[in-house]
């Protein structure tokens, strides 16, 4: 049954409302990051709710920590992070740009919600749940995509710095490290937490508010 949080209070503008202004939303993710695979189902929710288009991008961890000292496990990790962002940007120049989110989708399923590594045959089983053809599969291996990976990542990224990771958003021209929540708001809950990020994108001279987080990511 329907909460007292799924319908948008008055004065709040919906994701139907004839006539209403259209955010437009860049969102840039890593498929190996558990936090920015929250923050994109707290953004999908926010598409029911208000009134904002969202265009998905790919940045990389492997890129971001080039040259730092990581943990070997980590480095593992982000070795193998290489694949599924070499993929889906061989599905977005393949095949086109709605091809992102569905992949990204069952990326995230599998390694989030499921706990697998992004190996090779989780990329293979990704790519067919996506319905994308098998060359993107095979291009998780293809550095020859990796220009692509790095052009996307900087886009990114640059505008927000090198001390964040993922999520990035850009909107009205402003890029934000996050939200990172936990779990993801669901209904007009999302609404107005996207609300906040839209005041803060509004304010002159915004940069930071922050806390340590208390709890792991939550999926559900």
């Amino acid at each position: 049954m329907p909460g007292a949080d799924d319908d948008a209070p008055g004065g709040s503008a919906s994701a139907t409302d004839p006539g209403q202004r259209r955010e437009a939303v860049d969102f840039y993710f890593d498929p190996i990051c558990p936090w920015a695979w929250m923050t994109s189902r707290w953004m999908l929710e926010v598409a029911r709710v208000r009134p904002v288009d969202i265009t998905w991008h790919v940045m990389s961890l492997a890129v971001l920590n080039e040259g730092n000292d990581v943990p070997e496990q980590y480095r593992e990790t982000l070795r193998l992070g290489w694949g599924p962002v070499r993929s889906v940007v061989a599905a977005e120049s393949l095949v086109g740009p709605d091809v992102v989110l569905p992949l990204y989708t069952a990326f995230g399923e599998r390694i989030h919600l499921q706990g697998r590594l992004p190996d090779q045959s989780v990329i293979v089983e990704a790519v067919e749940a996506a319905g994308v053809p098998s060359q993107v599969a095979e291009a998780a291996t293809d550095s020859m995509w990796d220009d692509a990976v790095r052009a996307s990542h900087h886009r990114g990224m640059n505008p927000v710095g090198d001390q964040v990771g993922t999520p990035v958003i850009h909107v009205e021209g402003t890029a934000f490290f996050g939200p990172v929540v936990s779990p993801a708001p669901k209904g007009e809950a999302a609404g107005r937490l996207f609300d906040g990020v839209m005041a803060c994108a509004r304010t002159p001279g915004f940069f930071e508010l922050k806390r340590s987080r208390d709890v792991d990511p939550i999926f559900d």
